[in-house]
């Protein structure tokens, strides 16, 4: 049977925490406390699959040595690596506070405008962004401080300058963060630093790269089109931090590769209680779109200074296994924390136990798309499923029938075999899955050629034997235009020798 979300389980995972088979990916942030290849290492051999290399906190020469430890401990572990590179966006705060800190009561009122246009009549918030400062109406919202300190603009003056009024009390200091909740600016996703940090990042070799602040599905194809200017293929994450994204979401799952519910910006963005329904509303949208989606933000952030994690940040990190994301990620626990290698072990123990006894309790998935691929993934785990088999195996050159396999969750181990290099790391996000990097074209393979060839590769990797059955997924012979996976051979392995 399928472990789910569609059916009840019926037998257990192979594999243990922090060994070779991981149905749940674990994304890692690097920092201080994780960027020498002993620690990098540690953390891949706990059970790490992509490790996110943060460019809000650096720029391409303080990555070099850390892509160059990460390809060392990938030949070392026999088994891809994900790099993703994650753009720092446009950084939205105030300018320089005169008084160095204003302390707002509620009810207060206060002027925001330019640095330059600074007067006396009220306690003066400097914002030398104009574009946004035209945009704002009576009536907008705005947060400061991840939420702390919120506002509303009561007018706009004709000086230029916005009369906002405190909805609550707190501190303003210089340079905090500001939000528009449920506003769309046009601001774009991709500043002249993160233009220059991705052309960086690709000669690097990174594997993925995350966009931060999508509002529309034009910044994922901006992105892209970057990406292609530079003769990389690589997969675009976008991170929904902004109740735009999240309102534009199906343009932009068309668009995108992977999707990164940034829980820490889209619970500014959103009203807080509504952002547990709203995360399975996004992890339901990628599933069906067979897009991969990670869950970040404090999942187990108690563990930056501690060696447990509360027993509310066990539930939140199983839940979002439950909710069917392919993958969880750790920021400051991994980045800056007291035990990285702890807690990357603690989240790869929690995702897999919820995976081996919580996933007959997730629904089915309604209304999944039904290409030709679609259905045809579909089916091979349905004859997976029925014949026991002890393997799904696609070929594949974007990755697409994986992430489709994927999505339902087999029971049976999901074998992706490519000759594209960039599809071989990328797919260390598609949940239950390995990947196989080949040197030969198998496009032009007759059926024995190809099953002979299966065999092979799956056999010296000591994932069968002979009489084992196996699922094969395939284009025609002959057919090399991605995204056609047109085959299903049932194969028993041995059986061509």
């Amino acid at each position: 049977m399928r472990l789910g979300p569609f059916a009840s389980i019926s037998k257990a995972i192979a594999g243990t925490p922090g060994k070779e088979r991981h149905e749940n990916k674990i994304v890692a942030t690097i920092g201080p406390a994780s960027n020498s290849k002993e620690k990098l290492k540690a953390l891949a051999e706990a059970g790490v699959s992509v490790f996110r290399l943060n460019f809000s906190h650096g720029g391409a020469s303080d990555f070099v040595n850390i892509i160059k430890y990460i390809r060392e401990v990938e030949k070392e572990l026999g088994r891809p690596i994900t790099i993703m590179q994650d753009l720092s966006g446009p950084k939205i705060r105030l300018g320089v506070v005169p008084e160095n800190t204003i302390q707002v009561s509620k009810g207060m009122r206060l002027l925001l405008g330019p640095s330059a246009r600074r007067v006396d009549e009220l306690p003066y918030l400097p914002f030398d962004h104009d574009v946004i400062l035209e945009s704002l109406e009576p009536g907008d919202r705005m947060v400061l401080a991840d939420g702390g300190l919120q506002f509303i603009v009561r007018e706009r003056r004709s000086d230029g300058l916005v009369l906002l009024e405190a909805d609550n009390a707190g501190l303003v200091t210089s340079r905090k963060g500001l939000a528009l909740p449920g506003k769309a600016t046009k601001v774009r996703a991709l500043t002249g630093k993160d233009k220059k940090d991705l052309a960086d990042g690709l000669q690097l070799g990174v594997d993925a790269v995350a966009i931060s602040y999508v509002q529309t599905a034009d910044d994922v194809r901006e992105a892209k089109s970057l990406i292609a200017a530079a003769g990389r293929h690589v997969p675009v994450v976008v991170k929904l931090e902004r109740q735009s994204a999240v309102d534009n979401l199906d343009e932009i799952l068309q668009e995108t590769d992977i999707v990164m519910v940034a829980r820490g910006d889209l619970g500014v963005e959103c009203p807080l209680p509504q952002l547990p329904a709203l995360q399975k509303r996004i992890i339901s949208a990628c599933n069906k779109a067979s897009k991969p989606v990670i869950v970040a933000t404090e999942v187990l952030g108690s563990m930056v200074n501690s060696p447990v994690p509360t027993r509310a940040e066990a539930s939140d990190c199983a839940n979002a296994i439950l909710d069917g994301s392919d993958a969880t990620m750790t920021s400051n626990e991994t980045a800056v924390g007291k035990y990285p290698a702890v807690t990357v072990n603690t989240m790869s123990r929690i995702s897999t136990f919820a995976t081996e006894h919580g996933f007959d309790r997730i629904p089915e998935l309604k209304n999944l798309d039904m290409s030709s691929t679609g259905a045809v993934s579909s089916a091979a785990v349905d004859l997976a499923d029925k014949l026991n088999a002890k393997a799904i195996v696609a070929y594949t050159q974007t990755g697409s029938t994986v992430h489709r396999v994927s999505r339902e969750r087999p029971a049976t181990p999901i074998y992706g075999i490519t000759n594209n290099e960039h599809t071989f790391h990328w797919l260390a996000l598609s949940w239950g899955t390995e990947s196989f990097l080949v040197d030969e074209d198998y496009h032009d393979k007759s059926r024995k050629d190809l099953m002979v060839f299966t065999d092979k590769v799956l056999k010296d990797a000591g994932k069968v034997s002979d009489g084992d059955k196996i699922v094969v997924l395939s284009s025609a012979q002959g057919e090399h235009q991605p995204g056609r996976t047109d085959s299903i051979y049932v194969h028993t392995v041995g059986a061509c020798d």
